[in-house]
């Protein structure tokens, strides 16, 4: 038992998935003398981890159709391939090693627990990760949600004063945040925008984390994620001419205050066209991501055959960020009651989108 009392190594950290809330402390235990870890629900596993996982143990009745189904839907995407899994078995079923490398394990164990055994193979199958690793994935992510905020300071400071935005802001701050969901998590970036305090700021942060996560989910093309982070950074440039007493407002806007906001649609699209220099998908979304499929929209009333793919996409992540964002004049809703009041909006919104953007939504 004296491995028991080794430090833990602070640099291996492991994913524990589990669909019992109280059976898998001993292992927890257990796995906390080889790194720190993180313990969560079968049903909570993220589609895309963070980088600095060394591997993920899954603890978990082999037995239930649901769980295995799970499973079996996270562990086979392309997230999860390099990343070694080991599955924790009941002694008494049949067969339950062979379904367990049909889920992709790499390793199994079994009940009764050896804690030596489990310690042993633990550090042989999940490698430390090196400690400057480690760093450098926090520094990747700082870095992209500074660049960012910069490109809010000249959206919402700058440019009300005078100081033009350009194409070239937004090109270098779309690098650093494409590296920083990358490296890292879109539960890491919003954890670290939610942070905040001005609210025009945080929506449009938010907005470009759901955003750039739902391109790389669906595997754009890196160019087509570079198109997709810098409208969603200017999408909502507009609302920097909308006086700041109405923007901060944590009561619900009055009929005349909400017309002056629908007004940023194309306030933002005037002041990107006479600034010159940003490409079109840039001042189509600017001026249509509030258009509505069924032509019930602001401000020009279009129709689908008339909305393009990318307005249709940062159309449904500002939705859906509005919905379950911290607002002063309503309360944040669960990913699951804001995916639900979307699907209700059917016609209005792109379905196919909707269904295809359902694992970033419940995965962050």
């Amino acid at each position: 038992m004296a491995a028991l009392a080794e430090k833990p190594h602070t640099t291996r950290r492991l994913l524990l998935a589990s669909d019992a809330e109280d059976e898998h402390s001993e292992l927890a235990r257990i796995l906390a003398n080889a790194g720190s870890v993180e313990s969560i629900s079968i049903f909570d596993l993220p589609d895309h981890p963070a980088s600095d996982f060394s591997g993920v143990v899954v603890d978990i009745d082999l037995q239930s159709v649901e769980a295995v189904q799970r499973v079996r839907k996270k562990l086979t995407g392309k997230a999860y391939q390099a990343m070694p899994r080991l599955f924790v078995l009941a002694d008494a079923l049949h067969h339950g090693s062979a379904q367990a490398w049909a889920l992709g394990a790499t390793d199994t164990i079994q009940r009764p627990f050896d804690p030596e055994s489990i310690l042993h193979r633990i550090r042989h199958a999940f490698p430390e990760k090196p400690q400057d690793e480690r760093t450098s994935a926090a520094k990747i992510l700082s870095k992209g949600v500074a660049a960012a905020q910069a490109v809010m300071v000249k959206i919402f400071e700058r440019l009300p004063a005078g100081i033009p935005l350009t194409i070239d802001d937004l090109l270098q701050a779309e690098t650093e945040i494409l590296k920083a969901l990358r490296k890292s998590s879109l539960k890491e970036w919003l954890i670290a925008v939610s942070k905040h305090h001005k609210r025009s700021y945080r929506h449009t942060l938010l907005v470009t984390g759901y955003a750039v996560a739902f391109a790389q989910y669906l595997g754009m093309r890196e160019e087509d994620q570079r198109r997709v982070a810098r409208a969603a950074l200017s999408h909502n440039v507009g609302m920097a001419f909308i006086p700041v007493t109405i923007l901060d407002k944590t009561t619900e806007l009055t009929p005349e205050e909400s017309a002056i906001v629908a007004g940023h649609a194309r306030l933002g699209y005037d002041a990107l066209r006479e600034q010159g220099g940003f490409p079109g998908e840039v001042l189509d979304v600017a001026l249509h991501h509030h258009e509505l499929l069924d032509g019930t929209g602001y401000p020009e009333n279009l129709t689908s055959e008339r909305i393009s793919d990318i307005v249709r996409i940062i159309t449904l992540v500002d939705t859906y960020t509005t919905l379950v964002e911290a607002r002063g004049d309503a309360p944040p809703l669960s990913p699951v009651r804001a995916f639900a009041a979307l699907e209700r909006l059917e016609g209005k919104i792109d379905t196919a989108l909707l269904h295809a953007f359902r694992p970033v939504a419940f995965g962050s």
